[in-house]
Protein backbone atom coordinates (compact mmCIF):
# COMPACT_ATOMS: atom_id res chain seq x y z
CA UNK A 1 0.00 0.00 0.00
CA UNK A 2 2.83 2.48 0.90
CA UNK A 3 5.25 1.83 -2.10
CA UNK A 4 6.72 4.13 -3.66
CA UNK A 5 5.91 3.62 -6.88
CA UNK A 6 2.24 3.34 -6.05
CA UNK A 7 3.13 7.27 -4.99
CA UNK A 8 4.23 8.08 -7.87
CA UNK A 9 1.23 6.73 -9.70
CA UNK A 10 -0.92 8.55 -7.62
CA UNK A 11 0.90 11.99 -8.56
CA UNK A 12 0.35 11.17 -12.08
CA UNK A 13 -3.48 9.88 -11.38
CA UNK A 14 -3.96 13.77 -10.27
CA UNK A 15 -1.43 15.42 -11.82
CA UNK A 16 -4.32 18.63 -12.16
CA UNK A 17 -4.50 19.00 -8.58
CA UNK A 18 -1.14 18.92 -8.77
CA UNK A 19 -0.07 21.11 -11.31
CA UNK A 20 -2.55 23.57 -10.06
CA UNK A 21 -1.27 23.43 -6.49
CA UNK A 22 2.12 24.49 -8.11
CA UNK A 23 0.44 27.29 -9.94
CA UNK A 24 -1.20 28.74 -6.59
CA UNK A 25 2.01 28.38 -4.83
CA UNK A 26 3.51 30.55 -8.47
CA UNK A 27 1.09 32.84 -8.10
CA UNK A 28 1.27 33.92 -4.35
CA UNK A 29 5.48 33.99 -4.94
CA UNK A 30 5.03 36.26 -7.99
CA UNK A 31 2.45 38.43 -5.63
CA UNK A 32 5.06 38.34 -2.35
CA UNK A 33 8.03 39.25 -4.90
CA UNK A 34 6.03 42.14 -6.13
CA UNK A 35 3.82 43.98 -3.14
CA UNK A 36 6.75 43.70 -0.65
CA UNK A 37 6.19 47.27 0.95
CA UNK A 38 2.19 46.75 0.90
CA UNK A 39 2.82 43.43 2.55
CA UNK A 40 5.49 44.30 5.10
CA UNK A 41 2.86 45.22 7.74
CA UNK A 42 0.72 41.86 7.05
CA UNK A 43 3.44 39.66 7.27
CA UNK A 44 5.93 40.74 9.25
CA UNK A 45 4.39 40.49 12.48
CA UNK A 46 4.13 36.36 11.50
CA UNK A 47 8.23 36.52 10.63
CA UNK A 48 9.12 38.34 14.14
CA UNK A 49 7.30 35.75 15.87
CA UNK A 50 9.00 33.01 13.98
CA UNK A 51 12.26 34.81 14.15
CA UNK A 52 11.37 34.68 18.42
CA UNK A 53 11.38 30.96 18.18
CA UNK A 54 14.37 30.57 16.29
CA UNK A 55 16.48 32.63 18.73
CA UNK A 56 15.13 30.72 21.40
CA UNK A 57 15.65 27.70 20.00
CA UNK A 58 19.37 28.29 18.87
CA UNK A 59 20.39 29.25 22.95
CA UNK A 60 18.31 25.98 23.82
CA UNK A 61 20.45 23.47 25.22
CA UNK A 62 20.36 21.13 21.78
CA UNK A 63 19.40 23.43 19.34
CA UNK A 64 19.67 20.78 16.46
CA UNK A 65 16.83 18.59 18.62
CA UNK A 66 14.46 21.47 19.26
CA UNK A 67 15.08 22.88 15.77
CA UNK A 68 14.35 19.26 14.30
CA UNK A 69 11.16 18.76 17.21
CA UNK A 70 9.91 22.28 15.90
CA UNK A 71 10.18 22.31 12.20
CA UNK A 72 9.10 18.79 11.69
CA UNK A 73 5.93 18.81 13.82
CA UNK A 74 4.99 22.43 12.95
CA UNK A 75 5.01 21.36 9.21
CA UNK A 76 3.64 17.59 9.34
CA UNK A 77 0.56 19.02 11.48
CA UNK A 78 -0.07 21.70 8.90
CA UNK A 79 -0.04 19.17 6.07
CA UNK A 80 -1.97 16.60 7.03
CA UNK A 81 -4.53 19.22 8.06
CA UNK A 82 -4.87 21.03 4.43
CA UNK A 83 -5.29 17.60 3.02
CA UNK A 84 -8.09 16.82 5.80
CA UNK A 85 -9.35 20.29 5.27
CA UNK A 86 -9.46 19.97 1.53
CA UNK A 87 -13.04 18.49 2.41
CA UNK A 88 -13.94 22.19 2.48
CA UNK A 89 -14.22 22.42 -1.05
CA UNK A 90 -10.58 22.71 -1.43
CA UNK A 91 -10.33 26.18 -0.43
CA UNK A 92 -7.95 25.47 2.89
CA UNK A 93 -5.33 24.06 0.68
CA UNK A 94 -5.48 26.88 -1.69
CA UNK A 95 -5.52 30.27 0.65
CA UNK A 96 -2.98 27.74 2.47
CA UNK A 97 -0.60 27.66 -0.76
CA UNK A 98 -1.09 31.10 -1.89
CA UNK A 99 -0.14 32.60 1.82
CA UNK A 100 3.13 30.33 1.98
CA UNK A 101 4.12 31.60 -1.72
CA UNK A 102 3.39 35.51 -0.55
CA UNK A 103 5.53 35.20 2.50
CA UNK A 104 8.50 33.31 0.48
CA UNK A 105 8.12 35.98 -1.94
CA UNK A 106 8.12 38.50 0.67
CA UNK A 107 11.28 37.16 2.36
CA UNK A 108 13.28 36.54 -0.32
CA UNK A 109 12.67 40.69 -2.11
CA UNK A 110 12.68 41.90 1.61
CA UNK A 111 16.23 40.41 2.22
CA UNK A 112 17.51 42.02 -1.19
CA UNK A 113 15.78 45.42 -0.60
CA UNK A 114 17.86 45.28 2.76
CA UNK A 115 21.08 44.91 0.28
CA UNK A 116 21.52 41.34 1.66
CA UNK A 117 22.80 38.63 -0.72
CA UNK A 118 19.71 37.09 -2.14
CA UNK A 119 21.71 34.55 -4.05
CA UNK A 120 23.24 33.38 -0.39
CA UNK A 121 19.69 33.29 1.45
CA UNK A 122 18.43 30.60 -1.43
CA UNK A 123 21.19 28.39 -1.51
CA UNK A 124 22.44 28.31 1.86
CA UNK A 125 18.75 29.19 3.66
CA UNK A 126 16.31 27.41 1.58
CA UNK A 127 17.72 25.61 -1.19
CA UNK A 128 19.10 22.31 1.15
CA UNK A 129 15.74 21.67 3.02
CA UNK A 130 13.29 23.46 0.67
CA UNK A 131 14.29 21.07 -2.24
CA UNK A 132 12.33 18.68 -0.20
CA UNK A 133 9.81 20.49 1.89
CA UNK A 134 8.41 22.79 -1.03
CA UNK A 135 7.57 20.20 -3.12
CA UNK A 136 6.07 17.97 0.04
CA UNK A 137 3.76 21.13 0.95
CA UNK A 138 2.78 21.08 -2.92
CA UNK A 139 1.71 17.38 -2.59
CA UNK A 140 -0.53 17.89 0.49
CA UNK A 141 -2.22 20.67 -0.57
CA UNK A 142 -2.86 18.79 -3.97
CA UNK A 143 -4.42 16.19 -2.46
CA UNK A 144 -6.21 17.95 -0.01
CA UNK A 145 -7.94 20.30 -3.31
CA UNK A 146 -8.65 17.41 -5.26
CA UNK A 147 -10.68 16.03 -2.11
CA UNK A 148 -12.55 19.08 -2.48
CA UNK A 149 -12.93 18.56 -5.78
CA UNK A 150 -14.55 15.25 -5.22
CA UNK A 151 -16.78 16.34 -2.84
CA UNK A 152 -18.09 18.68 -4.99
CA UNK A 153 -18.28 16.45 -8.10
CA UNK A 154 -20.19 13.65 -5.72
CA UNK A 155 -22.81 15.98 -4.89
CA UNK A 156 -23.27 17.29 -8.12
CA UNK A 157 -23.75 13.62 -8.87
CA UNK A 158 -26.23 12.57 -6.44
CA UNK A 159 -29.18 13.90 -7.93
CA UNK A 160 -28.40 13.10 -11.28
CA UNK A 161 -27.05 9.95 -11.38
CA UNK A 162 -27.92 6.37 -9.95
CA UNK A 163 -25.41 4.87 -7.14
CA UNK A 164 -24.67 2.36 -9.73
CA UNK A 165 -23.58 5.23 -12.10
CA UNK A 166 -21.90 7.49 -10.07
CA UNK A 167 -18.12 8.16 -11.12
CA UNK A 168 -15.91 9.54 -7.76
CA UNK A 169 -13.72 6.02 -6.60
CA UNK A 170 -13.91 7.12 -2.75
CA UNK A 171 -12.11 4.07 -2.13
CA UNK A 172 -9.76 4.32 -5.02
CA UNK A 173 -8.82 7.86 -3.39
CA UNK A 174 -8.76 7.27 0.34
CA UNK A 175 -6.17 4.47 -0.80
CA UNK A 176 -4.19 7.07 -2.63
CA UNK A 177 -4.87 9.64 0.24
CA UNK A 178 -3.02 7.62 2.61
CA UNK A 179 -0.46 6.59 0.98
CA UNK A 180 0.22 10.16 0.03
CA UNK A 181 0.41 11.24 3.59
CA UNK A 182 2.90 8.21 4.77
CA UNK A 183 5.41 9.69 1.88
CA UNK A 184 4.83 13.49 2.76
CA UNK A 185 5.24 12.57 6.50
CA UNK A 186 8.51 10.98 5.38
CA UNK A 187 9.95 13.61 3.21
CA UNK A 188 8.60 16.41 5.56
CA UNK A 189 10.78 14.29 8.07
CA UNK A 190 14.07 14.23 5.72
CA UNK A 191 13.40 17.88 5.12
CA UNK A 192 13.50 18.48 8.89
CA UNK A 193 16.65 16.70 9.63
CA UNK A 194 17.97 18.82 6.76
CA UNK A 195 16.95 21.88 7.65
CA UNK A 196 18.19 21.22 11.69
CA UNK A 197 21.76 20.54 11.01
CA UNK A 198 22.77 21.41 7.41
CA UNK A 199 20.95 24.79 7.14
CA UNK A 200 20.86 25.36 10.79
CA UNK A 201 25.19 25.59 10.41
CA UNK A 202 25.17 27.04 6.67
CA UNK A 203 23.28 30.29 8.35
CA UNK A 204 24.79 30.56 11.40
CA UNK A 205 22.43 28.49 13.73
CA UNK A 206 19.95 30.64 13.15
CA UNK A 207 17.07 29.18 10.43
Amino acid sequence: MFSIRGFVKDLRKYKKAMLLSILIFAVGLVLGAGNADTLTRMVMPDIERLGQVSRNLAQSDHPELNFFLFIFFNNAVKSIMVMMFGAIFGLLPAFFLLMNGLALGFVVTAAGGKGGNVMDLIVRGLLPHGIIEIPAILIAAGFGMQFGYLILKSLGEVGSRDASERTVDWRGFFISYGRGAFWIVGLLLIAAVIESTLTFYLVGGVS
